[in-house]
């Protein structure tokens, strides 16, 4: 009978250490929505449910286009309010004067969605419909591009521009198979280990792409002396008043690291050196905000990595989620969802 209870005990206590190793794997698991992505150039990820809980930016009214409005009233879904998660793969265009330009996109959303109603909206606006894997695929003509969207379950959309069905396969196909909290792209799997843990937002790979411009990457105007094909890994991390942003170029040798890093560098200390403009007290509390900022940033080289830091004020992060100054979350052009 002792050993009957003794071997009872046993069985119980490796059923615990498996359940929590198990649970311990998720946790270090990427997102299901960048899982679901197919094979990319880059992948971004962004986790809206902390954002939304500081800034509260789904309570802010929004001057809607009628299109977007529309959208609204025929989907019922709010997406500043509704959307919670997005992932974003972007793929590298060969004609960057196509009807694509330089980057096409491959998104998966997760949130509160109305299956029936988006269904029938999706309808309403699609040139045609696909079955496949058990799933309808929509394609819908903007602007020249093809979109292609899937429903993949209650809570998760996938949609893609690329021209062939070929991404929008690829999710679904990964959908019948998210079983493994470890699946996922290539890039996913050599990179996805160098993102901070708990990070709420993070980009891996060729993030640059969207900025490219004559070979190179364009931001505000600012050209860096990075080429389009940089590797990144950056991320960011929520901390009690600030948000830790950390941006990682991977270089192919420890000296091309350095290089980068003293180029960064002195690119800072100009950028620090600036004295702020304003007009008024709400330009100034701006200004002082972008000035914190700014003085948080430091570059750094760790053997073949050029490393940004900085700490985004929380009052820069309500700021940027206000509606006159909010961008649009994905790669989408106009104020329209991106699905």
């Amino acid at each position: 009978m002792r050993k009957r209870t003794r071997y009872s005990l046993l069985v119980a206590l490796a059923l615990v250490i498996a359940l929590a190793v198990a649970v311990w794997l998720r946790k270090l698991a990427p997102p299901e929505a960048a899982r679901l992505l197919p094979e990319s150039d880059a992948i971004i990820y962004v986790n809206l449910k902390p954002l939304r809980a500081v800034t509260h930016f789904d309570k802010n009214s929004i001057a809607r286009s009628p299109e977007y409005q529309h959208f609204i009233d025929a989907t019922g879904i709010v997406p500043e309010r509704d959307l919670d998660a997005a992932a974003f793969a972007l793929h590298r265009m060969d004609d960057p004067k196509g009807p694509n330009g330089p980057v096409a996109y491959s998104e998966v959303f997760e949130g509160r969605f109305d299956g029936e109603r988006l269904a029938h909206y999706l309808s309403s606006i699609a040139s045609s419909q696909e079955q496949y894997a058990g799933r309808t695929v929509y394609t819908v003509p903007i602007e020249g591009r093809t979109l292609r969207i899937a429903q993949l379950g209650y809570d998760t959309l996938a949609a893609s521009n690329m021209p062939t069905t070929e991404q929008i396969h690829a999710m679904l196909d990964r959908y019948g198979a998210a079983a493994s909290p470890f699946s996922g792209s290539s890039l996913l799997e050599a990179r996805y280990r160098d993102v901070p843990l708990l990070s709420t937002a993070w980009g891996i790979g060729h993030v640059g792409l969207p900025f490219s411009e004559k070979g190179h990457i364009q931001i505000f105007g600012l050209g860096l002396p990075l080429p389009e094909d940089t590797t990144f890994v950056a991320s960011l991390r929520p901390s009690v008043t600030s948000v830790r942003l950390r941006v990682e170029e991977i270089a192919p040798t420890d000296g091309d690291a350095a290089r980068a890093a003293q180029i960064l560098g002195s690119l800072l200390q100009l950028l620090q050196a600036i004295p702020p403009k304003f007009a008024s007290q709400a330009d100034k509390n701006d200004a002082e905000t972008m000035r914190e900022f700014i003085s948080s940033l430091k570059v750094e080289q760790q053997k073949d990595r050029a490393i940004v830091t900085a700490s985004v004020p929380i009052n820069l992060i309500k700021r940027i989620a206000t509606p006159e100054n909010a961008p649009v979350v994905g790669p989408a052009t106009t104020t329209e969802p991106a699905y």
